[in-house]
């Protein structure tokens, strides 16, 4: 019997239905994970030497954004869309 055909016709059939639609909550979730606002980078040090002499203190905030150009919320429509299909169901800020 001659079964390795049949094997690389249902390992394909397997592989393209890994490619097909995933359901839209779930394309959402991923989507808003990859755009959603990133808080910033912060933190706070200091110095000092005691009776009077040398003080410092620096204070550091970084907001790097996000990694998209122009409209995160139109990538993230993009996005969920490419992954299900269909439109997202909540829009990004709404999370």
């Amino acid at each position: 019997m001659r079964l390795g055909p049949a094997y690389g016709l249902m390992a394909a059939g397997f592989g393209l239905a890994a490619c097909g639609p995933i359901p839209v909550e779930q394309a959402e979730r991923q989507c808003y994970a990859q755009y959603a606002p990133k808080a910033p980078i912060t933190g706070t040090a200091g110095m000092g030497i005691t009776n009077e002499g040398f003080h410092s203190k620096m204070e550091l905030d970084f907001n790097l954004g996000v990694t998209v150009q122009g409209d995160p919320s139109e990538a993230y429509n993009a996005c969920v869309y490419r992954k299900s299909g269909r439109m997202p169901t909540r829009p990004l800020y709404s999370y």
